[in-house]
């Protein structure tokens, strides 16, 4: 595994997608964004769910999942709603 499954929530699965659609580091992951991420992801994976897209957040911020504020996963629940 690399460098991206040191990350909070990103495991092999996850990195291997991210590597798929060209987002092989941790700086990479942050400057593209959870929504971007995920939203590339899905492009080649379009059982990519809200759960992975949490995941993604909180790799960018440096925490897990469940550590995010209700505001945030607020947002980030209307934004997958809005592709589903």
């Amino acid at each position: 595994m690399g460098e991206l499954a040191s990350l909070p929530n990103i495991g092999k699965d996850t990195e291997e997608k991210l590597n798929k659609v060209g987002i092989t580091t941790a700086a990479q992951l942050r400057e593209t964004g959870s929504k971007k991420a995920w939203l590339m992801i899905r492009s080649v994976d379009d059982t990519a769910c809200l759960h992975r897209l949490y995941g993604l957040e909180g790799a960018v911020l440096g925490v897990k999942k469940s550590a995010l504020s209700p505001e945030t996963k607020k947002d980030l629940k209307e934004f997958f709603s809005s592709f589903s």
